[in-house]
């Protein structure tokens, strides 16, 4: 006993020592002031703000349920069958008199009422004013006095190395700031989005800092926290965030219109690598090349051709294929676009008109009767699945349809019918025109099944 009671006292006189350090801690150090980020946070995390949502979605029922005399029979009460959603996330504000906040669309997705909290406690009812789900951005507005808004940096000035802080409402804590660099620039093909062009962190972004600040020294907003590759489902330090300067074109058009009108070039790029860059007879390996050209296409009307090296689109590098499907999508119909590419050895600049996409969707009774209550269209530029998978999608199904009791859901993509590949509405006319019974194969999220309907 007598030894725990010496070791006891040993650890207090142990942790004392320190204690009374930290107390009289020097706010400098042979003169010089420690270094902190204090001072830039203080005015930055005024600007950053905690969203609650909350709103209410329809429940898919079983096809049973749809029936009229089934429900009739048991007695089931005729009325919609909805489930209460709630999310938490974060917002920026961007614009001090007029109240503009800029956050994710995932974060106010099915938000029926969206609550916004100030750092100084405030909280005030938010109105939507628009939303893009391809790029998950969106943008709301609070009527409030004495707010304070993030300035704007140059993102497309970032380097890798900067050291950048992230400012959220992880789990619902409350607002957190964390640290680190930025890990890459240009992330593309995560599937995460339709148009992508992430800056990489390993400043700790968690569930709940979406829609947040990623902020430079300088305590300027570069990019808008979205994601995590989060393969245990917290933090390992792999985020990322939109860059300010493609979430500023974006919020413009939401201000200015409620929505983000795209247009179409028309053309199929394909990354440039070193023995594509071979047999072109070039010496770059970094770009890329057109290898298709739609009829009719702004690319068309431009003179634009397959093999065709795009250098830069209006004056700024060109590296991938990426790159042109991010600089196109950041454009609305009729703007124009120029495009400077090599062609024959000698490089050149063209001109072309940004055209409205050509949609194209049939309903499903017009293919197949058994198909009827739904809608189908071709895999169009700026939907996740365009370039990574062939088929149709499905735009829509009516609850209780033939289609809907088949087990067709929206979103699937038909990859083939009746064991026929399709990759167009005609390819899946032609598939399924006349069959008696249609055997279906759907992707639906990260898997597959069939479905065969009789």
């Amino acid at each position: 006993m007598k030894h725990k009671h010496a070791a006891l006292i040993s650890l207090f006189l142990l942790l004392a020592v320190p204690l009374a350090g930290h107390a009289t801690l020097p706010a400098a150090v042979d003169g010089q002031p420690l270094p902190t980020l204090a001072p830039m946070l203080k005015k930055a995390t005024a600007a950053v703000v905690n969203i609650a949502t909350v709103g209410y979605v329809e429940i898919r029922q079983n096809p049973l349920l749809q029936d009229p005399f089934f429900r009739h029979f048991f007695g089931v009460p005729d009325r919609p069958y909805k489930r209460r959603t709630q999310s938490l996330g974060s917002g920026v504000i961007v614009d001090a008199d007029k109240g503009y906040i800029l956050t994710n669309n995932h974060v106010i997705e099915h938000a029926d009422k969206i609550t916004v909290t100030l750092r100084d406690g405030r909280q005030f009812s938010a109105e939507l004013i628009g939303t893009d789900p391809d790029s998950d951005i969106a943008v709301i507005r609070i009527a409030a006095d004495d707010l304070t808004a993030l300035p704007l940096a140059d993102s497309e000035a970032l380097q890798v190395g900067d050291f950048v802080v992230a400012i959220g409402n992880p789990f619902g804590l409350g607002q957190t700031v964390t640290s680190g660099i930025v890990s890459a620039l240009g992330r593309t093909g995560l599937g995460i989005e339709g148009y992508e062009d992430f800056i990489q962190t390993d400043a700790s972004i968690n569930p709940g800092n979406s829609g947040g600040a990623l902020v430079n020294l300088r305590g300027e907003l570069v990019g808008i926290n979205t994601a995590i590759l989060a393969p245990g489902g917290g933090n390992v330090g792999i985020g990322f965030a939109i860059p300010i300067h493609m979430a500023e074109q974006i919020m413009q058009q939401l201000i200015e219109y409620g929505e983000v009108s795209r247009g179409r070039l028309g053309v199929t790029a394909q990354d440039l690598t070193p023995d594509l860059a071979q047999a072109f007879g070039l010496r770059q390996s970094r770009g890329t090349v057109i290898a298709q050209i739609e009829p009719g296409s702004a690319a068309d009307k431009a003179g634009l051709r397959v093999g065709d090296i795009i250098l830069k689109i209006n004056g700024k590098p060109v590296t991938s294929s990426a790159d042109v499907r991010n600089r196109v999508g950041l454009l609305r119909v009729g703007s124009t676009v120029d495009i400077t590419l090599l062609r024959d050895g000698r490089e050149r600049t063209v001109r072309a008109v940004i055209e409205a996409p050509q949609l194209e969707q049939l309903a499903g009774k017009e293919l197949h009767p058994r198909l009827a209550g739904a809608l189908f269209s071709n895999i169009q530029e700026g939907m996740k699945a365009f370039g990574r998978v062939e088929g149709i999608v499905v735009d829509g199904v009516e609850p209780g349809s033939p289609a809907w009791r088949a087990g067709l859901r929206e979103g699937d993509i038909i990859v083939s019918a009746n064991r026929q590949a399709v990759r167009s509405l005609e390819e899946l006319r032609k598939a399924v025109k006349g069959a008696p019974q249609l055997l279906l194969n759907i992707q639906r999220g990260s898997g597959a099944l069939f479905i065969l309907i009789r």
